[in-house]
């Protein structure tokens, strides 16, 4: 894997936060994309990519593999899932998926290399302070992180074999423009800025602190492991700062030119998804991709909220979300 070389990258989830940011940073480097996800985007863009509307999940391991030999593909990247409501949709979108694309590259004349877009809550609860590392045992608790973790160790199982030329990247709670509607962020946001002018929007708000990465951070993250000589290994991307929750709501409410008023915060128990406290240790990334978290948060935060006002990319770089559709 050679840094300069051009490539065609396949992006499975290619419609979500982090998979739109995936394409756009491939996109930028010089690489062909080819985009898939189950249903195409709505909207223009500005810089469209090849899109297939499919479910890798579904499909067999011939027709994933001669999918991608087709489209001359030689890195896919997995940045599909997410918080789903039952074991078997987990299981489905994190354990199968994977295992179908593990099959399907395995079947190629060439195998490529696959990033898969893994997730800090795979180490489970770590306590307040620490800066969990790539060498802490996984413990994931919930069946999020429980799904999330087998389709991880599936990569890692196949690399070790030779049967897949893999790396994993355990990312952080992600902010930025285009962020996933069901997060904490994402709900946050909409309901500011679906709220009339005056009104004070009520929030449950928890004591926890958590690790952020920008969404575009995250991006170049995965560009980095698709190109370089890291076969195997682990990567965890975050900013390595555990921010509390309540400084993270002051901090949009700024960058939004909101009063501090806006937000009526009620008193009850927080039921906590992944763990009150979570930071990364992203020195592995640093000394052998060469990545740090370039977008500090004041400007992710208000790129995030510009993005859901407007519906346009940051106004800096190329962002855009357009897909040209093509049949299977």
């Amino acid at each position: 894997m050679t840094a300069g070389i051009p490539r065609t990258v396949a992006v499975v989830g290619a419609t979500g936060c982090v998979g739109r940011h995936v394409c756009d940073a491939f996109t930028r480097a010089g690489h062909d994309v080819v985009a898939l996800a189950r249903r195409a985007p709505a909207g223009p863009g500005r810089h469209p990519h090849r899109f297939l509307a499919c479910d890798p999940a579904g499909l067999a391991p011939r027709d994933l593999a001669d999918l991608f030999q087709d489209a001359r593909v030689d890195t896919v990247v997995n940045a599909a899932g997410g918080w789903l409501n039952t074991e078997d949709d987990n299981r489905y979108h994190h354990v199968r998926l994977v295992e179908r694309l593990l099959a399907g590259t395995a079947l190629m004349a060439r195998t490529p290399r696959l990033v898969q877009i893994g997730s800090v809550h795979e180490y489970g609860p770590v306590p307040a302070g620490d800066a969990v590392d790539e060498s802490r045992e996984p413990r994931p608790v919930t069946v999020y992180a429980r799904t999330k973790h087998a389709g991880s160790q599936a990569v890692l199982r196949a690399t070790r074999a030779g049967d897949a030329d893999g790396v994993v990247l355990r990312a952080v709670n992600v902010c930025g423009p285009w962020v996933t509607p069901a997060s904490f962020l994402g709900t946050v946001t909409r309901r500011l800025s679906e709220a009339a002018p005056g009104e004070p929007v009520e929030l449950t708000l928890s004591d926890a602190r958590r690790d952020f990465v920008d969404g575009r951070d995250l991006a170049d993250a995965v560009l980095r492991a698709a190109t370089r000589p890291v076969t195997g290994e682990i990567f965890n991307i975050g900013r390595g700062e555990a921010l509390p929750i309540r400084s993270l709501v002051a901090l949009l409410l700024d960058v939004a030119g909101l009063p501090p008023g806006t937000v009526k915060e009620r008193l009850q128990e927080v039921a906590s998804r992944g763990g009150d406290w979570t930071r990364v240790d992203t020195r592995r990334a640093r000394r052998l991709l060469g990545w740090r978290p370039r977008i500090d948060l004041r400007t992710s935060l208000h790129d995030m909220w510009r993005e859901a006002l407007t519906g346009l990319p940051p106004a800096t770089g190329s962002h855009g979300d357009g897909y040209r559709e093509s049949a299977l």
